[in-house]
């Protein structure tokens, strides 16, 4: 049924990589998000957290190298545990908290400057705009089209979202040097990620509606993603999912487990994907002026 439109939706589908280092954890943990281009200018979209996510890596970059200078003057201190735990309060250090975090933007140009990243205002309305300028060449072939008549979101209607779940990257290391976690020269490895699904309900907040409800999950690494029709038309923009708890609880009910019996609690759930609906992109890309295309 979208066979045809995801491969249009690819040709300006790209992926945002991340890796993190947390406080009390060895591994570098990688992650991803999705953005897509809306013009020929090197204009895209993704969700407002991910840009917010990104604005904010570097100043935990350098919260962190700031609280390693201070930590160094007392290295050979007696009471060095003491003078630790305390520079680890003032800095905000804690087991499981970010202490480094590097972004990656996937295919998207060549060369250019770093992206500007213009927030919605609202909190409360996941987008924001990723703006590449003064690159060699972008790495998209094509460019979003957003639906013009929006009558055309009801109920019922089965949509397509397409993103970068599952980060199957490798290309990093720790470098012990720098005490970091830096890219490598390996090339990145992603793949598109499409998950259909039929709209439940739009969703109102003050202005009207807002979203757009999905019978199925958005995935973890899809915020950011382009909700499109058949025709490749986009409707939306995955941004989150919710959890519908569905009250078909089951308490200390005996089971056959493994050809045992054995009591067990259940608490279903049924997770919906929340998608920005694609009349709140049009206003948002109007009132930044940032040029876009509809049929």
């Amino acid at each position: 049924m979208f066979v045809d439109a995801i491969e249009r939706i690819k040709s300006f589908t790209r992926p945002i990589h991340s890796i993190a280092r947390l406080h009390g954890y060895g591994p570098i943990v990688p992650g991803s998000a999705t953005l897509f281009f809306i013009n020929e200018l090197g204009d895209a979209l993704t969700c407002r957290h991910v840009a917010v996510n990104i604005e904010r890596s570097a100043k935990i970059n350098r919260n962190y190298k700031l609280y390693k200078g201070k930590e160094a003057e007392f290295r050979n201190h007696p009471d060095k545990a003491r003078l630790q735990r305390d520079l680890q309060n003032q800095y905000g250090i804690k087991d499981d908290t970010i202490k480094q975090l590097h972004h990656a933007y996937i295919n998207c140009v060549e060369g250019g400057d770093e992206p500007t990243i213009i927030l919605h205002p609202s909190e409360h309305v996941d987008l924001a705009i990723v703006r590449f300028r003064n690159y060699a060449r972008p790495l998209y072939t094509s460019y979003a089209t957003f639906l013009k008549d929006s009558v055309r979101i009801r109920p019922g209607r089965t949509l397509c979202r397409l993103g970068f779940p599952f980060p199957e990257f490798s290309n990093f290391k720790y470098d012990g040097y720098t005490d970091d976690a830096v890219w490598t020269d390996e090339p990145p490895r992603y793949m598109s990620f499409p998950s259909d699904g039929m709209i439940t309900r739009l969703l109102r907040n003050k202005g009207g509606i807002t979203e757009i409800e999905m019978s199925t999950p958005g995935l973890v690494g899809q915020s950011g993603g382009p909700l499109f029709d058949t025709n490749g038309l986009i409707y939306g923009l995955q941004s989150a999912t919710d959890q519908l708890h569905l009250g078909l609880d089951i308490e200390d009910k005996e089971v056959l487990v493994k050809n045992r019996r054995s009591r067990v609690s259940n608490y279903p759930f049924l997770q919906v994907g929340i998608c920005v609906h694609v009349d709140r992109i049009k206003e948002f890309l109007r009132a930044s002026d940032v040029k876009f295309y509809q049929a």
